[in-house]
């Protein structure tokens, strides 16, 4: 039985119509959406290449591959591929239904095409759905994922921030120094604490004692390196991690420029707040690099440099009894 040409749009909206010379009679309105021109009258190898099976190049060999499977790509323009399959029409002409095979989401990118562009039975059109729902999970997936990321870096973050002056907290100096450990990489370690903060917070408040922390905090990351950890690990006491080798005059230096600018008044309000600070120095050469035992050394040394006076600095070295304190002047650092 031989089907209308008409119900061919309907169920082929890719096929095309050949009479017996090998032209086309009539095309699918979706083979009109390729950008080939005035596809009626046309001969069909003109605008098709097949090949595969090979050397087709007139109707008689094309009617000859009845049954198998044909591979076509458009000679002009994006040279599309296509899949087709040929039917005789038993007049000396044929029908050849097409399709995009696996280049379907190409060519419905390149053409425009839509659901009304294929035959209503194609799964074609339901692959597509499922490629564009996977392609906006995938998207949505991805968009989750990076917030989350952010959400975990900011976490990671305010977990290591001291939320005050913004420099890292005690948590972090912890993770520095066990990094440090494990490594046994050389550092040196300030502990820093502030004299006479009590009395600031006593006599103006405790917003002019969080006002002179934060001064602190600024004097600090001015003073300190990028790759050195500068932390508040307490009410006024702060610790200065320094990786690498530092030598003793360096850590000197750094220590009265500290206690110079700490120790100069700022105001508040219209009022004088006057600190200084003492600081307590220990280092490791890699092989000593207890965390704990650090810090309990750098501790010992503050408390030398408090006893010693205030508004000084000491080195820890072997033991309490080798402990230096090398007096600054508090008020200008000269």
């Amino acid at each position: 039985m031989t089907i209308p040409l008409a119900a061919l749009h309907v169920f082929c909206p890719m096929h095309v119509a050949l009479d017996r010379f090998g032209h086309i009679k009539q095309a699918g309105a979706t083979l009109h959406k390729l950008g080939v021109p005035q596809l009626e009258g046309r001969r069909f190898l003109d605008v098709f290449e097949v090949y595969r099976p090979r050397a087709v190049d007139c109707m008689t060999q094309l009617l000859r591959t009845e049954g198998r499977k044909l591979h076509l790509r458009l000679r002009s323009g994006k040279r599309t591929s296509l899949k087709g399959h040929l039917v005789p029409d038993g007049t000396g002409g044929a029908a050849i239904n097409l399709s995009f095979g696996i280049a379907v989401i190409d060519a419905v990118r390149d053409y425009a095409l839509t659901s009304a562009d294929f035959a209503p039975t194609d799964l074609a059109v339901e692959m597509l759905y499922l490629v564009e729902a996977k392609s906006a999970a995938m998207d949505a997936s991805r968009r989750l994922n990076t917030r989350l990321q952010g959400a975990m870096l900011d976490a990671e973050e305010r977990a290591f921030t001291d939320t005050l002056t913004g420099l890292r907290n005690r948590r972090a100096m912890d993770h520095v120094l066990t990094r440090l450990g494990r490594a046994e990489a050389p550092f040196a370690l300030m502990h820093l604490d502030l004299d006479f903060f009590k009395q600031v917070n006593d006599t103006m408040g405790h917003a002019a004692g969080d006002y002179v922390l934060q001064n602190v905090a600024r004097i600090m990351l001015d003073e300190t390196r990028k790759d050195d950890t500068a932390a508040r690990v307490g009410g006024d006491e702060f610790v200065i991690v320094m990786s690498n080798s530092v030598s003793c005059e360096r850590l000197s230096d750094l220590a009265q420029r500290l206690i110079a600018r700490i120790s100069k008044p700022v105001l508040f309000d219209g009022r004088e707040c006057r600190v200084s600070a003492s600081v307590g120095i220990s280092q490791s050469d890699g092989t000593h690099t207890d965390p704990a035992t650090i810090l309990e050394e750098a501790d010992i040394a503050l408390y030398a440099a408090k006893r010693a006076g205030r508004a000084r600095f000491a080195f820890y070295q072997a033991g309490p009894a080798e402990i230096t304190s090398m007096p600054q002047n508090a008020a200008a650092g000269e």
